[in-house]
């Protein structure tokens, strides 16, 4: 074979214009014996979104595998710790900065919560090259992947006292900008450059990200979700969040990530995820399904694309023995033409993008955009002695 890169590729693009047989487990697992360059074989797990999210799913999947070096022991996830208060700050200042935090909050709540109706109402996103048609629920994907070292992400989290999502979010901001710039410069009659700032003066492009809103963070033990009274449930427990990308042209790529760690604070400082995770459940149980699907394909066909980073394991593990090189979940069906999920896997971090072709006709270079944005990024920490 030529190119088993590219065969698994169009395997999993023709796979995506197929769905599950209904009267059957809506689920089906593909064996490939076939090497790529960055595995000996590959398995595609295909599960139905209806019957979990992706804590649940990923859940499941981690309860078929087994660490490297202890045959019987399951996958250990991180969990972010709490801080520690301390109990040693008292007085009228403590007192003011808590009823600054419970304003700042509710001031949040109230003005996402809005811009969430009013998506769900008429707000729709600027057209730009990677909003998809109407319709693009229902065309094939395009699955492509980078794997980039979680080491450097971890880099350049620790030199501007970061997180590892605010990295990641930064890092997809500047590979937008570069993919679009690079667009608008193509469709200007005069083909300006593509080092300059090609963009329109305003762009509205938001991505929805979908939160875990269970009590526990993180991946959890599949037996333990299956109990009747558990307190972390298996099934679909999201919130939307409207999450904002700047499209912008900037001299000093560390800003992507600056301007990405304030936008993620921001939304910290918010109960939007709990809040329209309950305007779904209440229109269900209100109106019914269709209600509550229309309000969904609704918000959801009103922005741009789709973002997520899932926590993946810390040590090797195996599925029936066999140690697994790396994970790509990704998704298809839904009314977007990208959808970007990074998945964590020991040291590695796996970028996977999910693409309407139609609309984006060169996924692997928005791949590499944003692969080559982290490098850019890392080299301006060094330049600048941070680290």
């Amino acid at each position: 074979m030529d190119s088993p890169d590219k065969f698994l590729e169009d395997y999993v693009y023709n796979l995506s214009k197929t769905t599950i047989d209904k009267s059957q487990p809506l689920w089906d697992l593909h064996l490939l014996n076939l090497r790529t360059s960055q595995s000996e074989a590959v398995g595609i797990f295909r599960i139905h979104h209806s019957l979990g999210d992706g804590t649940s799913l990923l859940s499941l999947l981690l309860a078929c595998t087994r660490q490297m070096n202890d045959s019987k022991a399951l996958p250990t996830i991180p969990i972010r710790k709490k801080k520690d208060k301390k109990s040693d700050r008292i007085g009228i200042w403590r007192i003011l900065l808590r009823f600054w935090f419970v304003l700042q909050v509710f001031w949040n709540t109230v003005v996402d919560v809005f811009m969430f109706i009013a998506t769900a109402l008429f707000l729709t996103d600027t057209q730009n090259p990677l909003k998809g048609l109407p319709g693009s629920e229902s065309t094939p994907r395009r699955i492509v992947y980078r794997t980039v070292s979680l080491d450097d992400i971890k880099f350049v989290k620790n030199a501007m006292n970061t997180t590892i999502n605010d990295v990641a979010f930064g890092m997809t901001q500047a590979g937008l900008s570069r993919y679009i710039n690079r667009i608008c410069s193509e469709n200007k009659k005069d083909g300006g450059a593509t080092e300059t700032n090609n963009l329109p003066k305003s762009i509205r492009l938001r991505s929805n990200l979908l939160v875990n809103i269970r009590p526990a963070p993180g991946i959890q033990a599949l037996a333990d979700m299956m109990e009747k009274d558990a307190e972390v449930k298996w099934g679909n427990w999201i919130g939307y969040v409207l999450l904002p990308f700047t499209i912008a042209v900037r001299e000093d790529p560390l800003d992507y990530v600056r301007n990405a760690k304030a936008i993620i604070d921001r939304k910290k400082r918010s109960l939007e995820a709990f809040c329209t995770f309950y305007i779904a459940d209440w229109a269900l149980n209100l109106f019914g399904i269709k209600a509550a699907s229309a309000l969904s394909h609704k918000v959801i066909s009103r922005t741009t694309m789709c973002f997520s980073n899932m926590v993946g394991p810390v040590e090797e593990i195996g599925f029936c023995g066999h140690p697994m090189a790396f994970l790509a979940p990704s998704s298809y069906g839904q009314p977007y033409a990208l959808m970007i999920n990074f998945q964590s896997y020991i040291d590695k971090m796996t970028i996977v993008l999910s693409v309407d072709e139609g609309t984006i006709p060169n996924p692997h270079q928005l791949c590499d955009d944003i692969v080559e944005s982290l490098q850019i990024i890392k080299d301006a920490v060094l330049t600048r002695g941070l680290a």
